[in-house]
């Protein structure tokens, strides 16, 4: 048998000299790779820097010889997103974000040749569907572009960037080396708080004060990612026959869907980025003409007869109703149904409906038990919630609860009453607080 040391590979190896590694990489350097690839801006963070300090150990999980990251940038056409006609906005999304992770590639391909290695993570649409409903993707982007000066966060949730406003898709490239300059978060934030994303929304996913009802934008805009496609299929297996899923579900519902699978999942809304006039290079018309811009940007959107997808008793729900009667409401079922009681516990704060919270203020004790032993305690009080791990102070009432049963209330595979009965649930205080605290959940 051959020896392994005689293998032409090896053999050829070895004859070469070993490549100098590079120690760093020069940050002009890296910005020309970097705009020659095709993106709009980029900015440099280092890997130990404090921003980093909630992403690093899934940084790391996914590319354990990070050293630094690269934030970048590609522009969308604003025109094509503030068109009330969601194959317009959508059409430019799916693009964009093609071609952010083209431009990432790219800059991989180069790095490479310069004997660095790197690795470029795919622009949004998670797919570590294993974690679902918890942290899918494998770096956040919007953090990681604050600290590399590309823009600030917006009342909306979005980056905005100071010259090309929230018409951006952020990417990420992860490499083995330093880099030798770094960027910094710029100094103001290009929000102008005009709150005409506030106005926009269809079901009151942003409060003007600055708070975001996560469930409401999820269960609408998201319909068909995720947590709605999964709500679709078990429509589908609830349905005894064709006519009532046809009472479920209308035939543009279930062309829509179709299209999400064939060509890529779509946007219901995201009119946030419609309205927002932010950034050097997009803000004229809306200094020019406010009250024009206005009724060219902001009044269609509102005007649109659409179907909005809330969860029923609701404060998506009650807000459509409200402002925009001439939208039709879809009752959905839960989209945020946790599988296990950490994912419980972290995802309160997003399933909590301010509204329905009114007049509440308790504090909760939960003590689980069996497969998955935990304790929390949830403060609800001036329609606001605090998550805080393990038992903290007096409680005006303590649940205690088989982390299984308690996992069949929550997917709605057995009900309170029963899981009282059979003792997987028990309650010690008013239990009309237990039932008030299922109200801020629809």
């Amino acid at each position: 048998m051959a020896r392994l040391e005689d293998h032409p590979t090896i053999v050829a190896t070895r004859s070469k000299a070993l490549p100098i590694l590079q120690k760093s990489i020069e940050a002009n350097v890296l910005r020309e790779i970097c705009i020659e690839a095709g993106a709009a801006d980029v900015g440099f963070v280092n890997l130990n820097r404090s921003e980093m300090d909630q992403e690093r150990e899934d940084i790391l999980r996914l590319f354990p010889a990070t050293k630094s990251l690269i934030s970048i940038v590609c522009r969308m056409n604003p025109d094509s997103v503030r068109s009330p006609a969601r194959n317009l906005a959508n059409h430019e999304f799916h693009e964009t974000g093609d071609e952010v992770n083209e431009v990432s590639r790219r800059i991989v391909v180069a790095l490479a040749k310069r004997g660095v290695r790197a690795v470029n993570p795919p622009m949004a649409f998670p797919m570590e569907m294993d974690r679902f409903p918890g942290k899918m993707w494998s770096i956040s982007l919007k953090p990681l572009a604050v600290a590399a000066g590309m823009g600030q966060m917006g009342l909306h949730r979005n980056v905005i960037h100071p010259k090309f406003g929230n018409f951006i898709l952020l990417g990420a490239v992860l490499v083995d080396i330093p880099v030798t300059d770094e960027n910094h978060s710029i100094d103001y934030n290009p929000c102008l708080t005009c709150k005409l994303c506030v106005a926009a929304c269809p079901v009151g996913a942003i409060s003007p004060d600055g708070d975001f009802n996560f469930s409401s934008c999820y269960t609408h805009n998201y319909r068909e990612f995720m947590g709605g496609f999964t709500d679709w299929v078990e429509t589908i297996a609830s349905s005894s026959k064709a006519t009532q899923y046809r009472e479920k579900v209308t035939d543009s519902e279930s062309a829509s869907m179709w299209q999400s699978l064939a060509y890529g999942p779509n946007y219901k809304a995201a009119y946030c980025f419609s309205a927002c006039p932010a950034g050097e290079e997009v803000i004229r018309p809306f200094l020019e003409n406010r009250g024009e811009f206005i009724s060219e940007v902001v009044k269609p959107l509102q005007r649109k007869e659409e179907t909005i997808y809330v969860q029923p008793n609701s404060d998506g729900e009650d807000y459509v109703k409200k402002k925009f009667p001439h939208k039709r409401v879809k009752h959905v079922g839960a989209v945020l149904r946790p599988v296990s009681i950490r994912g419980f516990i972290k995802l309160m704060r997003h399933g909590f409906q301010p509204g329905k919270s009114k007049g509440l203020a308790a504090r909760y004790h939960f003590r689980f038990t069996g497969s998955e032993p935990a304790e929390c305690t949830v403060v609800i009080s001036d329609q606001k919630i605090e998550v805080q791990d393990g038992i903290r102070g007096d409680c005006n009432i303590l649940v205690t609860a088989t982390s299984r049963g308690w996992l069949r209330l929550l997917r709605k595979e057995a009900s309170i009453g029963w899981l009282l009965l059979t003792l997987q649930v028990r309650v010690w205080g008013n239990p009309m607080l237990l039932a008030a605290f299922g109200k801020c959940f629809p």
